[in-house]
């Protein structure tokens, strides 16, 4: 077998198992437990920010950086939308497909099915099958829209946050109280007027939320379509890392994580068992006529449900 067909049935079985994954049922979960020993060893890095600001064009980039390396990078594109069919990407990530022969480099979209968080649990497994297999670098990227900019910050052992110069995006960031999740901030486009503007406003700012740490998150400015800055950000990136891992940050941030999905999980099952018994059990079904009848408020009727689960 050569070298180009064995990556391709390794490309193959990484989006198989996704998908099986984003399926869920019992052949996902029996997936999960056979490969679990294996994750854990990648560096997660979550991109957000606004629309528009050329977070796709970013991270295109900073593979090329990243390959240069030579370690493997899986790319994870989170958008709030239908589930995919056959592994199709949005249109501004097109770009990204001319890494798609390289052996190191597999890239994937994934809708958030309507998690409330912006980022579904289906993710946080997805995440593992790319570390089963032994990508070093792990980015996830979010359209930046809701809450899904502060899922990502839980999610990611490395946060950047991309901002554009001219468009008030540093200014709204400010005001929405988004700048305690940013680890690193990159201002995106900067051949465009109003760069160093931007990244004057985003380190005052910092000055005035964030508390005095052994990280100064660094603001950068790059020309993603040019490469310009790339290398810097690649090297924010080991610095980052480099720190997580000397100050124990990491096992705190990681421990963290573990606690919100298992919590995820827990309100995922329950949710789902409570309403597969609203539909099937004739108590329930009692509870939900009693409800629209008014014989009783639902809060009353939610009390009688959880003692009929729990019995």
């Amino acid at each position: 077998m050569t070298v180009n067909e064995t990556t391709k049935n390794e490309k193959r079985a990484i989006a198989k198992a996704i998908t099986l994954i984003e399926e869920g049922g019992p052949q996902a979960i029996s997936l999960l437990q056979t490969i679990y020993k294996r994750s854990g060893n990648s560096h997660l890095i979550g991109i957000t920010g606004p629309p528009g600001v050329g977070k796709s064009t970013l991270i295109d980039a900073l593979i090329v950086e990243i390959r240069k390396n030579n370690l493997k990078v899986g790319v994870l594109a989170v958008d709030p939308s239908s589930p995919f069919s056959g592994g199709a990407i949005l249109g501004d990530r097109i770009r990204m497909q001319a890494h798609t022969l390289d052996s190191g480099v597999f890239i994937r979209s994934m809708a958030n099915r309507g998690f409330a968080g912006g980022i579904a649990l289906a993710v946080h497994d997805a995440i593992r099958v790319l570390e089963a297999y032994g990508y070093d670098i792990i980015i996830i990227e979010t359209v930046g829209v809701g809450q899904s900019e502060l899922a990502i910050a839980k999610l990611a052992d490395t946060t950047i946050l991309a901002l554009m110069p001219g468009s008030g995006d540093d200014i709204q960031a400010i005001k929405s109280g988004i700048m305690e999740i940013g680890d690193i901030f990159v201002i995106n486009k900067g051949d465009l007027p109003g760069a160093n503007k931007a990244a004057t406003n985003i380190l005052q700012s910092l000055d005035l939320v964030q508390e005095k740490g052994p990280w100064t998150p660094p603001v950068l400015i790059s020309t993603a379509q040019d490469g310009n800055g790339i290398k810097e950000l690649w090297q924010a990136l080991q610095e980052h890392f480099n720190h997580l891992k000397s100050s124990n940050e990491l096992e705190t941030r990681r421990k963290q994580r573990i606690k919100a999905e298992l919590a995820e999980l827990v309100a995922y099952k329950i949710r789902t068992s409570c309403l597969d018994s609203i539909e099937h059990l004739d108590l329930a079904k009692k509870l939900v006529d009693d409800v629209y009848q008014r014989k009783q408020d639902p809060h009353t009727a939610a009390q009688s449900l959880i003692k009929l689960l729990n019995n």
